[in-house]
């Protein structure tokens, strides 16, 4: 079996895998709303909702395959899952998500795959090593990381979604933590065309930003599904931590 096909292999399995963990979880629900009946997890009338599952299956079979950084293949579905999530934003509404999924996440997708699945520098058949930004690339980062945090918030609470007259804090914390998902998202999606292990922290962030931002609006099946999402993501950068040579540590060492 050449290297192609076992990666093909992986990433179904990683399909299969996650595919049971979401029967799981729905199961868990289901019978959380059954003895619970007060409880509203489970929409199944709600076109959005139910292009969600498949998206979020999707999503974590595709977090799953890239936590090996040989596994290019992952991308593919991460593609589909962009696509998903952009179909479910625009039935909900939310025409500059569906934008940046259509017209950023899979582009940068694209990209990882063709990065990925280039050979080694030296000429061997090995991937490319993760690696950490250096002192600079990181400084770089987290400046563009808040540029992106700012003229989202601007752009929710004055042009897009303009915040009544009298907002609450509530207002104030939904459009913070929704900008600091989008920043976190496009940051993370881009630093993984290069392998930057990087790219896991702002996956964390985005998990955290999504249970807090879901918390405020008391969103319950949300709340769990990005714990859900914030374990995985945990996993896998620490399976990326753990790949990275000291010599590619970058700013963790200073450099």
């Amino acid at each position: 079996m050449n290297n192609s096909s076992t990666l093909w292999r992986a990433t179904g399995i990683n399909t299969i895998v996650s595919i049971l963990l979401f029967g799981a979880l729905l199961l868990c629900l289901y019978a959380a709303e059954h003895f619970f009946p007060e409880l509203t997890l489970l929409k199944w009338s709600d076109k959005a909702w139910c292009v969600g599952i498949p998206a979020s299956i999707i999503g974590v079979a595709y977090i799953l395959s890239i936590k090996n950084p040989a596994n290019y293949t992952g991308f593919y579905a991460g593609i589909l899952m962009s696509a998903l999530l952009g179909i479910q934003f625009y039935l909900q509404g939310n025409v500059d998500l569906t934008f940046l999924y259509f017209a950023i996440f899979i582009p940068f997708q694209i990209k990882s795959i063709l990065n990925w699945s280039k050979p080694a520098d030296n000429g061997n058949d090995e991937p490319f090593s993760p690696e950490f930004l250096s002192m600079k690339g990181m400084l770089l980062s987290l400046l563009v990381f808040a540029a992106i945090t700012v003229a989202d918030y601007f752009l929710a609470t004055k042009v897009i979604n303009p915040l009544p007259a009298d907002p609450s804090a509530n207002d104030y914390l939904l459009a913070l933590f929704g900008a600091l998902m989008i920043s976190s998202s496009v940051l993370a999606n881009f630093w993984l065309i290069y392998r930057k292990t990087d790219s896991w922290v702002y996956w964390f962030i985005y998990s955290v930003s999504g249970i807090a931002f879901y918390v405020i609006l008391g969103n319950a099946f949300s709340i769990v599904l990005f714990s859900f999402f914030l374990v995985i993501n945990s996993m896998a950068g620490i399976a990326w931590l753990r790949m990275t040579d000291e010599d590619h540590k970058g700013w963790l060492k200073g450099k």
